[in-house]
């Protein structure tokens, strides 16, 4: 700039400003300060480049500010998203879950907010969204399902878990699918009891004489009557020990016979199978199989299942395996009964008692195809009638 050096920075700033102030020509303008024409035209024109810079300038910081205010507002919403969300699953993340709280909170944060914040695809929720009417009417049936459930539950003790409860269900005309009710079972947290595991009471006789394993751990029968086995069990009471002794028919698994004492002497299974005799539920030449325990093994009991025309039957010492359908039987009733102790041998002796005709006539049994022992009895007789 020629000659500007010449001029303070505050006489150049006022002769700019005249002229565009002044409606008179910048020559003229320049005549009267005395500065040549050319000289007060560059400081006109550099002032103007600076002003231009500096609104320039001042557009850009005001367009960032306007920007980086927005961001703060839109983060101050992701914050308050995340906050609430983070209450809301509480460690369930599924993505159901996510729907839900879109749609409880997109009038206040708007549906693209929150699928971006909560990282799910806006398209997916609307497909939720749209299938709310369904979910809503199987949600009704659940609920439906599970009180019939939470019934057949209660009226089994608690004892059935989910095939047995399917089983039930299906044979009160209900089409269900085993996987559906282990779910509304598992959401509602209704299970069945676990089976605790059975203390044997057998006791070997090492001096009887030998007899033969005729079951060889097949635990089936072709029809009622032939093939039986028992086993003794203890029940603890305030009064002492009751002992139960049962005999079971490996074709119906029904329990034909028992006998319950406080002793566990030779004829409390003498009674039982007495019993399973008396009743008429023993075919000619049946096998009776047991454990090698000294009841078993007396005098007494053999010349009862002689009398009887019933072949005995002993697995090997020691091995529960050889007799599972007995100790299956009583790992049942343990857990199902209701009750560890009773206060006295009368109380459990009717609890058992109720429990053996609920056992027979209305438990659903697996390897029956889910029919109870006095049904599958029944069905053979009627069936066997019908074909002669």
């Amino acid at each position: 700039m020629s000659g500007s050096s010449r001029y303070p920075e505050e006489f150049r700033r006022d002769a700019v400003a005249l002229v565009r102030s002044s409606a008179r020509p910048l020559a003229q303008v320049a005549r009267e300060l005395g500065v040549n024409h050319e000289t007060l035209r560059t400081w006109v024109r550099a002032a103007d480049r600076a002003d231009q810079a500096a609104e320039t300038g001042g557009d850009a910081a005001e367009r960032e500010l306007r920007q980086l205010r927005a961001r703060v507002a839109e983060l101050e919403k992701e914050k308050e998203i995340l906050r609430k969300a983070a209450a809301y699953f509480a460690g369930d993340g599924s993505l159901t879950r996510s729907y839900r709280f879109i749609s409880s909170h997109r009038a206040t944060f708007g549906v693209a907010r929150l699928c971006r914040v909560l990282d799910v695809r806006r398209p997916g929720f609307y497909e939720w969204l749209a299938a709310a009417p369904a979910r809503e009417q199987r949600a009704g049936q659940d609920e439906r399902l599970a009180d019939e459930i939470a019934g057949i539950h209660a009226a089994h003790r608690g004892a059935y878990g989910s095939p047995r409860i399917t089983a039930e269900l299906r044979r009160r005309g209900e089409a269900v699918n085993h996987k559906r009710v282990e779910r509304v079972m598992r959401e509602r947290g209704i299970a069945g009891i676990t089976r605790r595991r059975r203390q044997s009471l057998t006791r070997p006789d090492k001096t009887a004489a030998a007899v033969p394993d005729l079951i060889g751990r097949d635990f089936t029968a072709h029809a009622p009557g032939q093939r039986l086995v028992g086993d003794i069990t203890y029940l603890p009471t305030e009064e002492g020990w009751l002992y139960l002794a049962t005999v079971l028919d490996l074709h119906t698994r029904e329990i034909v016979g028992h006998a319950l004492a406080p002793h566990m002497r030779a004829d409390l299974v003498r009674d039982a199978i007495t019993l399973a005799a008396d009743r008429g539920l023993l075919a000619a030449g049946a096998v009776f199989h047991s454990d090698r325990g000294t009841q078993y093994a007396s005098t007494e009991f053999r010349a009862t299942l002689t009398a009887h025309g019933i072949r005995a039957s002993m697995g090997r010492t020691g091995s529960c395996y050889d007799n599972a359908a007995a100790e299956s039987f009583f790992a049942t009733l343990k857990t199902e009964i209701g009750a560890r102790s009773w206060p006295t041998r009368d109380e459990a002796r009717q609890a058992v008692f109720a429990y053996l005709a609920y056992y027979n006539h209305h438990r659903l049994h697996s390897t029956l195809g889910y029919r109870t022992p006095h049904e599958t009895r029944l069905n053979y007789r009627h069936h066997h009638a019908h074909a002669a």
